[in-house]
């Protein structure tokens, strides 16, 4: 048994031990898909008016007061460099038989919106159709992160429909989850 003081001691040891590696960006990438995460689409209309959008597997809420939400926006998005100039977005939370849009809105492509059923909400945000929630943001801030941008959406709208059941994306693969 440890007394408080070598407890203190030993913690204080180890906090201050060089345990850092330089850490593989593919063993990075596998670890990371050990988590499942629900999938999102981020979408709005461009200063043109025509649809944006990409696929957003880091998609938070940040704050009940305030509502506010969060998502991790890779840099050089091209479709990201369309909504931003807006100041306004949707997200779009995906259910399990919206794999393909999830995968055509995830590539890089000039009219990825083609073949995508969508509709715009009054505030110029793009809401994907059959969406298990779709949410309306004002950009609130953007914080610059590794080779990512931290988007924090200020809530102004939202609405779910019922049933469904969530398109999840785990080790690489799509999936869902029984609930």
């Amino acid at each position: 048994m440890t007394t408080p003081v070598q407890e203190e001691t030993m913690s204080h040891q180890i906090a201050n031990r060089d345990v850092g590696r330089t850490i593989d960006e593919r063993e990075f990438r596998t670890t990371m898909s050990r988590f499942a995460s629900g999938l999102t689409i981020v979408a709005g209309l461009d200063k043109k008016g025509e649809p944006a959008g990409l696929t957003c597997q880091s998609f938070s809420s940040l704050s009940i007061e305030p509502p506010l939400i969060l998502v991790c926006i890779g840099l050089g998005s091209g479709s990201w460099a369309q909504i931003e100039p807006t100041g306004r977005f949707g997200v779009s939370i995906l259910a399990e038989e919206q794999k393909d849009i999830c995968a055509a809105l995830g590539r890089r492509a000039e009219d990825k919106f083609s073949s995508i059923p969508w509709r715009a909400s009054p505030t110029g945000a793009v809401h994907i159709d059959g969406a298990l929630a779709t949410i309306d943001c004002r950009i609130s801030a953007i914080h610059e992160a590794g080779d990512h941008i931290v988007v924090i959406g200020e809530v102004t709208d939202l609405s779910m429909r019922e049933g469904g059941t969530p398109l999840l994306f785990f080790g690489g693969s799509f999936g869902k989850g029984a609930f």
